[in-house]
């Protein structure tokens, strides 16, 4: 079905590798449609409870953009180029399906950029990010300075922007990068297990939470769009089963 991914279903998890492991997993213009398209697809059909993105093969979860790619691009094409991923990163970004990027091994420059994209990042002992797009003379070009910033405050961000130094999985970890490090034979079964204790929630709440949080960073009023998101909440199903079972003291039974 795609040239440049593989995706798997596991139950209430789809699996969405990036399959270029000869070029470390680096990412081209028709690998990233493609990484949209899937989770377009998933989130119309709604018959999951996770996604989760990672790398072919141990070394790399994405090491950056295919640079041949663009290398003789003038400013239209780059334009384009950098429009069309951003776009890609912004509907994983507002994925109403919990993403999750299983970050294993590097993820540099563009694979840096899509982990970030995805709402948690769960990397392996060996995983190493960096943005180093200031030695190609460029700044990053699908969200880099801005998600980069939100997620670890503007010094660490701007520190590893204009050094372009990488970080290590522990560094990551105490600047909030990623939630949790693990050995990288247990990369992918925590992350199974992490949207398998999902199907207990509400997928109408944790739809919500996205949206709301997203809100934040959409120059919107994020505190009414919380409110008026708690009150429609009032007419689902979700709220009427969830807080059934609790006066019940039973567990819910989320559809």
């Amino acid at each position: 079905m795609y040239n440049n991914i593989i995706s798997e279903n596991r139950g209430v998890v789809q699996i969405i590798t990036i399959n270029r492991e000869q070029k470390l997993n680096a990412l081209n213009v028709e690998l990233i449609q493609e990484i949209g398209q899937e989770v377009a697809r998933l989130n119309i059909e709604e018959s999951v409870r996770g996604i989760i993105i990672t790398g072919k093969g141990e070394k790399a979860f994405a090491a950056g953009a295919d640079i041949s790619e663009f290398a003789n691009f003038g400013e239209d094409e780059a334009k384009k180029m950098s429009a069309k991923g951003g776009k890609v990163f912004c509907q994983i970004e507002e994925s109403t399906i919990p993403i999750i990027a299983a970050v294993n091994g590097y993820a540099l420059g563009g694979g840096c950029e899509l982990t970030m994209a995805c709402h948690v990042r769960i990397a392996s002992q060996n995983a190493i990010f960096g943005q180093p797009e200031v030695n190609l003379g460029l700044p990053p070009g699908y969200g880099g300075t801005q998600r980069l910033a939100q997620i670890v405050g503007r010094g660490r961000a701007l520190d590893m922007l204009i050094t372009a130094k990488s970080i290590d999985a522990d560094t990551a970890l105490h600047y909030g990068l990623v939630t949790q490090v693990v050995a990288l034979d247990e990369l992918l079964s925590t992350c199974i297990n992490y949207v398998e204790k999902l199907t207990s929630k509400s997928p109408l709440a944790i739809a919500e939470v996205i949206k709301c949080t997203n809100a934040l960073y959409e120059n919107k009023d994020g505190l009414q769009f919380e409110i008026d998101s708690f009150a429609k909440s009032f007419q689902t199903t979700d709220f009427k089963e969830g807080t059934t079972a609790f006066l019940e003291k039973r567990k819910p039974n989320y559809s």
